[in-house]
């Protein structure tokens, strides 16, 4: 879908023509959307297909008509199996307009038409760009805190019942950890690049800010690090935790076997024809039952003596 938009004392407005100083806003592209981004507003099609691919990095490139920039913006979708996930957002500056394209919409977009960023105005092209990736350094850092929140819910649950849903969703906030690493820092290098780039000219008050961006998306990455390092741990730690749990239980199912021996060994011997003391008593049976029972008991006393004796050393 293409939304033409301006921006004036009303706020930012919808508009059904293609004017001076206009914000074209196309989300959820389909095949015709293409079509018309690329046949009506020039754009390649080697571009587009770049911004379409989900695995696209970042980075800046100037062509004759427009200078076309790439970023990663985190994503917040609850209804698929990895509710956050990144994706390439497109962004062409012409002379006289701004032309974003992206897969689907993202809350940085959506920061913008909410009119959330001060003094923000999309007629000063730089800007529009500044402002845009500092939103999306924001957006990284308030989904990071969302994951370490959720992980410290799952942590909680997993320390009342290990089951293998909590896990799921452990390795679910992992990968989309290792996304959001990977996405910011492809980020932090356009950044670098367009500090040292000629392609987009910056005014000292627009340089201040570019550092600020700078400086909120290595928080970002800290973050995302930190957060991926305590996660792996504490993957670590319930997996020790479950491979514990599988011995303790093996331990006393083997004693159980130990245990349950004794009298088939015992009966064993009687069941043979042969000649054997006590065969022709009375109530033999009870006899050796009795016998098994107390046998038993006593291998059952032995091998839990054995085991408190280990746990004392």
């Amino acid at each position: 879908m293409i939304t033409i938009r301006v921006q004036g004392e009303d706020g930012i407005t919808e508009t059904g023509t293609v004017c001076r100083g206009c914000w074209i806003d196309a989300r959820n592209v389909g095949r015709e959307d293409i079509l018309r981004l690329e046949g009506e507003f020039g754009i390649a099609g080697e571009l587009l297909t770049d911004i379409m691919d989900t695995d696209e990095q970042a980075r800046i490139e100037k062509e004759d008509e427009y200078t076309a920039i790439i970023v990663r913006l985190p994503v917040f979708d609850d209804s698929g199996d990895l509710p956050f996930f990144t994706l390439p957002l497109g962004i062409v500056l012409y002379g006289d307009k701004i032309v974003t394209i992206c897969q689907r919409s993202s809350e940085a977009l959506d920061d913008i038409l909410r009119n959330r960023i001060r003094g923000f105005s999309f007629r000063n092209k730089s800007t529009f760009v500044l402002n845009l990736l500092g939103r999306g350094a924001f957006t990284y850092l308030k989904y990071l805190k969302e994951l370490n929140k959720r992980t410290n819910i799952i942590k909680d649950e997993l320390q009342r019942s290990i089951k293998n849903n909590e896990l799921i969703q452990l390795l679910s906030i992992q990968k989309s950890l290792v996304f959001f690493t990977t996405s910011i820092k492809s980020n932090e290098l356009l950044l670098e690049k367009l500090q040292k780039s000629l392609l987009i000219r910056f005014k000292e008050d627009e340089k201040e800010l570019l550092e600020d961006v700078v400086i909120e998306n290595r928080q970002a990455i800290e973050m995302a690090n930190i957060y991926s390092s305590i996660l792996t741990g504490t993957m670590d730690a319930f997996a020790s935790v479950i491979s514990n749990n599988l011995n303790i239980v093996m331990k006393r199912l083997t004693v159980v076997s130990i245990v349950l021996m004794i009298p088939t060994l015992i009966y064993s011997f009687f069941g043979m024809n042969l000649p054997l003391p006590l065969q022709d008593l009375p109530r033999v049976g009870l006899i050796i039952t009795i016998v098994s029972l107390m046998a038993s008991g006593l291998g059952a006393f032995f091998l839990n003596g054995e085991r408190a004796r280990k746990k004392g050393r």
